[in-house]
Order: C-alpha cells, then structure tokens, then sequence
C-alpha cells in the first residue's frame, strides 16, 4: 500500500496516509489515489465515460466467463443463442463466471478476454449449438439468428464489435 504525508493537527505536524485504492464517490473527494495490484486506477476512480461501458444485473442462470449475453425483459443477463426457436442476440459479454442469482457484469464493447482456443484472425459468430458461445462458422439453418461478435486478435481475446442479428428465412 502506497502511504502519503499530510499535515496533520496539534502536537503532530505531519502524518502518514494511506492512498485511496478505491472511491466510494463524493466522500473521497480530495484524496490522493493509489494504484491497485494490476498496477492500474481502480475504475471506481476514474470519471464518467472513461470506463468501460457495463451493465450489472443478476444472472438468469449460471453463467461462465467468456459467456455471449444479452439483458432479458426483467433486467436479468442470461446466455444468447442463434438457436432456432429461441434465438436471442448478444449485448455483449461476461468476463466473470457468475451462479444462478448472483451478481453479473455485462461489457456492452471492448474486448472478450476470457475465451479460449481462438483461432487468431477468424471472424466469430453467435453460436447456435452452444448457449453463450461462438463460433468461427457463420450460422446457417432457417429460424436462426446470424449474429457477428467479431475478430480473434489474440488465442483467448475477441475484439467484440456489437451487431445487429439477422432472423434467418
């Protein structure tokens, strides 16, 4: 922890203070930040806009890290699929496992950090086999959705690029 000097009061003229790793809003105000273990700001610290664009709800259903998801009507995230018959678009992606009712972060952009064995360069799409997966194979079938994710830039990273899904005939 990364502790700073502060005038202090009475008999003691200077103080030692810890930096603030964290900010609870207004309360914080004027306090010096400190880097966190990743050595970066907390996002708690940085202001409106700055941070990635996220949507915290609880999860319909158990769901893994990497998991493809959208918000349901009720609030809650779940699994998207391209499945016929129950086609749901993503909105984006979950990059932390989360249980049944428990709280889920869903990332709206960025990238998809928590996925495996990508092929690097291959363009990915909504998975219709797989609830919350994707696959390097655009879907085919009628009454299925045809949703791009997009690019595999790393073996475990998609580039996300939200777009519209298309209803198949």
């Amino acid at each position: 922890m990364a502790n700073y000097l502060a005038r202090g009061t009475g008999a003691q003229s200077l103080v030692e203070v810890p930096g603030q790793a964290t900010s609870a809003g207004a309360a914080d105000a004027g306090k010096i930040p400190q880097l966190d273990s990743t050595g970066r700001l907390d996002q708690s610290l940085m202001p409106v806009g700055v941070t990635p664009d996220v949507y915290t709800s609880t999860a319909s259903g158990a769901l893994s890290a990497g998991d493809w998801c959208y918000v349901k009507s009720d609030g809650t995230i779940a699994r998207a699929t391209a499945a016929a018959g129950t086609p749901v678009q993503a909105d984006g992606f979950v990059l932390s496992a989360s249980a049944n009712g428990a709280a889920a972060t869903l990332f709206f952009e960025g990238r998809n950090t928590a996925l495996s064995s990508l092929t690097v360069g291959a363009r990915y799409y909504l998975s219709d086999t797989t609830p919350g997966g994707a696959t390097p194979t655009p879907v085919t079938g009628t009454g299925k959705i045809h949703q791009y994710l997009g690019k595999a830039i790393t073996a475990t990273t998609i580039a996300f690029e939200g777009d519209d899904a298309i209803l198949l005939a």
